[in-house]
């Protein structure tokens, strides 16, 4: 008598990500929305003269109550991510000025001690699970490592953002700069073998001085090289063409192998 072992392939299971797949339109709608971070921040800030300390504890509580509601859902939903990207990088905003203005530490000082929070929100994430990949991105711890670097490098750019502007490049110039490094992480991409992994975070953490340097130049004076148009009316229009962006273009949450993966 013969004996048959059936052997069955197990395939990993797939699971999706609380967070879009990163596409193109992904970067369209992220450069906007930090676009949104600047002018809305320095609207409460400086139109509506709140300062900057204010501005940071409306903004972070706001980020909290968001991150809370993004990590209680079960899936993706495009909206909520986004409104939490929007309060990230406002927070983001008048967090940096507050570093760099009001505890006059300097562009410098500021930008070096928000790298090195960076750095070790990365460094502690990649201690604990192994990766720090978005398309992990589906528990709430996860979440959790996600959202705090997030925040921190959405601060981290605008920082650089205004240390580029006030070096000497004024806000043009530093759009250029930004976007000249952009395109050296999108090459490195295409045509070498660098984690990708990196360069999300690289292009995640430039995207966010160039959102700052084009919402300097919207509402900075003439003077200073900007248009001065007025701050609440460019975070609308801006804030409607980030909604628009989002109704058209594709938003499905990104997928990996199940817990097997573990990619740096």
């Amino acid at each position: 008598m013969t004996h048959r072992t059936d052997r069955t392939q197990s395939t990993p299971e797939v699971r999706f990500a609380k967070v879009p797949a990163v596409t193109l339109g992904f970067w369209i709608i992220k450069i906007a929305a930090t676009t949104l971070g600047e002018t809305g921040g320095d609207t409460v800030t400086m139109t509506m003269n709140l300062g900057y300390l204010v501005g940071t504890a409306i903004f972070f509580s706001i980020l909290v109550v968001m991150v809370a509601l993004q990590i209680a859902a079960k899936k993706f939903q495009p909206f909520l991510y986004w409104a939490t990207i929007v309060a990230s990088t406002t927070c983001g905003t008048t967090l940096a000025d507050f570093a760099d203005r009001s505890l006059g530490i300097g562009y410098t000082g500021g930008s070096l001690l928000l790298l090195s929070c960076v750095l070790m929100s990365l460094t502690f994430w990649y201690w604990t699970e192994g990766t720090v990949s978005v398309q992990t991105v589906s528990t709430p711890r996860v979440e959790a490592f996600y959202w705090v670097t997030i925040t921190f490098s959405q601060t981290l750019g605008t920082a650089l953002g205004d240390w580029a502007a006030d070096a000497g490049l004024g806000y043009g110039g530093g759009a250029l700069v930004f976007l000249a490094a952009l395109a050296a992480v999108a090459a490195l991409y295409f045509w070498t073998r660098v984690s990708h992994v990196l360069l999300f975070w690289a292009a995640f953490i430039l995207t966010r001085p160039l959102g700052a340097t084009v919402g300097d130049f919207f509402d900075k004076p003439v003077a200073q090289g900007g248009l001065n148009f007025s701050r609440p009316l460019a975070s609308l229009v801006i804030a409607v063409f980030i909604i628009g962006c989002i109704l058209i273009l594709p938003q499905r949450p990104g997928s990996h192998p199940g817990a097997s993966t573990k990619a740096a």
